[in-house]
């Protein structure tokens, strides 16, 4: 592959074709990082212990925990508040009752959220696969690990970092904090409080992201600017208004966020801006990859490190250029690796991966 440099990837050969004549940036950039997106789901089911040691075993510089609130207000790892789909608690008769209808982020949903169980009862369940049919080894190991709090997740990555002798990054997700707040259960309090009582993480990287502009605003004024520590504003610019700006009636869409007045702004409370990877090179209609777009570079002339989400291993994941005959569901490393590498070539500072083995390998000659 190109080298990877302090001024971003020296790409050649296919990678500067697809790059579609988009100028490399200047930024310097010591490593290109890799995030273990809830782990390595997919190897394990998302956002248990066992999946974060995959991504830590696999070499992933970060790892995530999505963070929502119990009813007894703990933080506790789930991508997002309704657990129907992400555990066992439908085969549990004693929580039938707690199944309900809600609207998150101006979703209606239904199906039983964190918010109606204290972390004991939360206990009693266990992870299952959340796709089965694109993971079915990640379904044969549904009841056997439990929903981690992030105290308890905090504390196994302090614990691999001291065994394997390197540092661990924590790259956690403040999820539905305007909901949160609005229920009585707010993030950020005990978020802050959990960054005071760890050593760890007074020390060890960590990014904090968020859908969310208030959220890190509020972190930024009340943290400053820690070496350790960075914020990250995830943006969706396809899926209109953040949910705490449509609540207050006013402020900006996430495609506004992404122009370069947008991202001037972004800087003065965030150091990352994280698009999805179809916002730095879109889809064509033949749903091969297009031309990039000029994000990764209007970013890095507004200050902002840019980290894109997320790279999957399966065909039905891949742009058409990268899937081989092995059907939709079935893994393809080699395709993943050079999807990847074609992002890598726009100067992406780093990028969250269901599989850290294969992104680390994309980093390799």
């Amino acid at each position: 592959m190109a080298e990877v440099t302090r001024r971003g990837v020296l790409a050649g050969g296919a990678a500067a074709a697809l790059a579609g004549g988009i100028a490399y940036t200047e930024t310097p950039r010591e490593k290109v990082l890799v995030f273990g997106h809830r782990g390595a789901p997919a190897l394990r089911p998302e956002h248990t212990l066992a999946s974060y040691a995959k991504a830590i075993d696999d070499g992933a510089d970060y790892i995530e925990p999505d963070l929502c609130c119990t009813q007894d207000g703990v933080l506790i790892a789930r991508h997002e508040n309704n657990i129907a789909g992400t555990t066992d608690v439908a085969k549990h008769p004693e929580f039938a009752d707690r199944r309900t209808e809600k609207t998150v982020d101006g979703q209606k949903q239904a199906g039983w959220f964190v918010e109606d169980f204290t972390l004991a009862e939360l206990k009693r369940l266990k992870a299952i696969e959340r796709l089965p049919q694109i993971r079915p080894a990640n379904a044969t190991m549904d009841g056997q690990f439990d929903v981690p709090t992030w105290a308890e997740i905090v504390d196994f990555t302090a614990a691999e970092a001291a065994t394997r002798g390197r540092t661990i990054g924590l790259v956690p997700e403040l999820k539905h904090s305007t909901y949160f707040r609005g229920i009585g259960l707010p993030l950020e309090d005990r978020f802050l409080a959990s960054l005071a009582a760890s050593p760890y993480l007074r020390r060890a990287p960590v990014e904090v992201q968020s859908f969310e502009i208030a959220n890190l605003r509020l972190l930024r004024a009340r943290l400053g600017r820690p070496a350790n520590l960075r914020l990250m504003q995830l943006v969706e610019p396809a899926a209109g208004k953040p949910a705490d700006v449509v609540a207050a009636g006013s402020g900006p869409s996430f495609a506004e966020m992404v122009t370069p007045a947008g991202l001037a702004e972004v800087a003065h409370y965030a150091d990352v801006i994280a698009p999805p990877t179809r916002a730095i090179i879109p889809l064509g209609a033949d749903g091969r990859l297009g031309r990039p777009t000029p994000l990764v570079a209007d970013a890095h002339r507004a200050g902002l490190l840019v980290h894109v989400w997320t790279f999957r291993p399966e065909n039905s994941f891949l742009a058409a250029d990268f899937r081989d005959g092995g059907g939709p569901a079935a893994r393809n490393p080699a395709g993943s690796i050079r999807e990847i590498r074609a992002y890598l070539a726009t100067g992406i500072d780093g990028f969250f991966t269901d599989d850290p083995a294969i992104g680390r390998s994309a980093l390799l000659d």
